[in-house]
């Protein structure tokens, strides 16, 4: 808890007397922001991004309060640190609609599991082979798995032989990302969607 009262990691702001005192976004450190600024100088940027020189805290301030703005702390490193006067309502709603905007440009990829057997009747791969091609064509990956029961494990020669053929099978859809690799009594191995051709 800070000294305004305000529970950090909350995402919970106080408002005092039109000063925004506390804020952490989306997890990140909170920026220091007007009243909270404890520094005897500053450099100033307005909000027309014009420089407005080195002021004390206390000219900053009454200068973001004269156009009702908000003064913040944007590089705290800095010697002196550096503070911008600018609508911190509005500013925090741009960063937030920038953060979404960033995580929905970013594709996630999922790993798909497809277990097979060394006993596998060609019906069965066939099936499996083309629910790895739908998962490889949306850009997921597919991790294959053979599992050996009891006396199976004596014939892991057999897997490696599964495993070949089931990507010989993907060739053109698939990249064999790792290689069949037995570990414990599993043997697994990894496809990438392969690389779009270019024209």
């Amino acid at each position: 808890m800070c000294h305004c009262g305000c529970l950090h990691g909350s995402r919970i702001f106080c408002f005092d007397r039109l000063f925004w005192r506390c804020f952490t976004i989306s997890g990140k450190k909170e920026l220091e922001i007007n009243e909270d600024i404890r520094d005897k100088e500053v450099r100033v940027i307005d909000a027309d991004g014009s420089q407005l020189g080195i002021l004390s805290v206390r000219d900053a301030l009454r200068r973001a309060e004269e156009k009702n703005l908000d003064l913040v702390k944007i590089a705290p490193q800095a010697q002196p640190p550096v503070c911008k006067i600018l609508d911190y309502g509005k500013y925090r709603f741009e960063m937030q609609k920038r953060d979404k905007e960033a995580k929905k440009n970013q594709k996630t990829v999922d790993i798909k599991e497809i277990r097979l057997s060394l006993n596998i009747d060609t019906n069965d791969f066939n099936t499996k082979v083309n629910q790895a091609a739908k998962f490889l064509a949306k850009g997921d990956k597919v991790k294959v798995s053979i599992r050996f029961r009891g006396r199976e494990m004596a014939h892991s020669n057999l897997g490696l032989e599964v495993h070949k053929r089931f990507a010989a099978a993907l060739e053109g859809s698939a990249t064999v990302e790792k290689q069949p690799k037995l570990e414990g009594r599993s043997m697994q191995m990894f496809l990438a969607p392969a690389p779009a051709k270019q024209n």
